[in-house]
């Protein structure tokens, strides 16, 4: 889907935008314009903790904008941290996931954990007017197995654990390509 040095692009465009929301300045590009889900997470460095994480599930809009929109939210609008402090930002690392579609896992409940490859597939579950979503590291970061990964995501959609066994709750699974600074305006890797 993306080539590094592009994944490279998008995390220096992820950090401008996050560098000029503290000048009270916009960030616009016209760069990446194909359409793809994509999420910024943004993490603590050096202890790599979680600090904010927003994005895009899906194929809104141009790539480059979604980055730029994500990016902001996650440092300045993730209702579970505190906004970042201009003294902050060579205190953060910047990491972009760029989603694939989802794809519904169609199959008997009972063998939806065995359509999981850890570490290479993200999760949503869904359910009448309840959503949630696990990017893929999320599985690995955390030592989980298939059906912790299942239950996690399920009460990320607030939801019990075993929702998912529920002949109405729909569980879809994607890929993403990871993208990730290895310290602040450090070099970039991509994750595997």
């Amino acid at each position: 889907m993306i080539a590094l040095n592009e994944g490279k692009e998008l995390v220096k465009i992820a950090r401008t935008s996050i560098l000029n929301y503290f000048r009270s300045k916009g960030t616009d590009t016209k760069e990446f314009p194909e359409r793809y889900g994509v999420f910024v997470t943004i993490n603590s460095y050096p202890e790599k903790e979680l600090r904010g994480c927003i994005g895009f599930p899906y194929a809104v809009m141009p790539l480059g904008k979604a980055v730029i929109e994500s990016a902001v939210s996650a440092t300045f609008n993730d209702s579970r941290f505190q906004p970042l402090k201009r003294e902050e930002i060579n205190k953060i690392i910047i990491e972009i996931s760029v989603l694939t579609e989802m794809e519904e896992i169609k199959t008997s409940k009972e063998k939806i954990p065995e359509q999981i490859k850890i570490g290479k597939d993200g999760l949503v579950c869904k359910y009448k007017s309840f959503s949630g979503l696990l990017l893929p590291q999320v599985a690995t970061e955390n030592k989980m197995n298939s059906k912790e990964f299942l239950e996690c995501v399920c009460m990320k959609a607030s939801l019990p654990k075993d929702a998912w066994k529920n002949p109405d709750c729909k569980i879809y699974k994607f890929q993403a390509q990871i993208f990730s600074e290895k310290s602040p305006e450090g070099s970039v890797e991509e994750k595997s």
